[in-house]
């Protein structure tokens, strides 16, 4: 495990954690969206 997070920088992991998550309730926002708009 510690030969990957040689390769990955520490910052990178983080900001990679962000953009999922960034991107996972932008995805809910818009299918919430979609659900509202079909009733």
């Amino acid at each position: 495990m510690s030969n990957i997070e040689d390769k990955f920088p520490r910052g990178l992991w983080v900001r990679l954690i962000i953009y999922i998550a960034v991107g996972h309730l932008l995805a809910a926002f818009i299918w919430l969206l979609f659900e509202i708009g079909a009733k």
